[in-house]
């Protein structure tokens, strides 16, 4: 069984259950010893930080939602697991192929080689970058700080900086209106 048999496939899993039916899958591609078949299986996504009452939250955001790729040199054995054996999942991305009576027949399409590229080479961005920040500020919006020498201080969203994390913030100081420059992790909305 060699490398260049390998293609990609899509796998289509149940919403929200895409990293359980991969573990599954592995599972049982060791259980029936066809670790020679599977090069890898893969569910592709990215951590995501988002402000939540002014604390920094991590969680992993899916590329593609109900799907799950893999991998392998496909047997009939193999695409009988995928399809009967893993809970979640139910089976892959097809064509139809065929006329007359084998016209209901559907076969699993492979990935092309410049899509399979183009989702590895957004895994491997994400695997350097360390991740990106949902901002649920807006310019305008009342915010109240709650670190540093200016906590307690109610203030006004002037600038949202994304790339330094930064929000600009205008609050009023002994009369006077200040332009403050803050971490995400230093207000809250008000």
């Amino acid at each position: 069984m060699s490398e260049n048999n390998k293609k990609w496939y899509v796998l289509r899993a149940a919403g929200g259950k895409e990293k359980k039916a991969k573990e599954y899958l592995e599972k049982e591609i060791e259980r029936f010893g066809l670790q020679n078949l599977v090069s890898q299986v893969l569910v592709p996504s990215e951590k995501v930080y988002k402000i939540v009452n002014g604390k920094r939250k991590s969680y992993e955001r899916l590329f593609y939602p109900g799907y799950v790729l893999i991998e392998a040199e496909l047997t009939g054995e193999l695409q009988y697991i995928i399809r009967n054996e893993v809970p979640h999942m139910s089976g892959f991305l097809t064509e139809k192929r065929g006329s007359g009576k084998g016209a209901d027949e559907k076969i699993p399409v492979p990935l092309r080689d410049s899509e399979v590229k183009r989702i590895l080479g957004e895994q491997d961005e994400v695997a350097v970058s360390d991740g990106e920040t949902v901002v649920d500020y807006a310019v305008g919006e009342a915010v109240k700080i709650t670190d540093g020498p200016f906590s307690g201080f109610d203030g006004t969203v002037e600038e949202i900086v994304e790339d330094r994390s930064k929000l600009k913030v205008m609050v009023m100081i002994f009369g006077r209106k200040t332009l403050l420059e803050l971490n995400f992790t230093q207000v809250t909305k008000d």
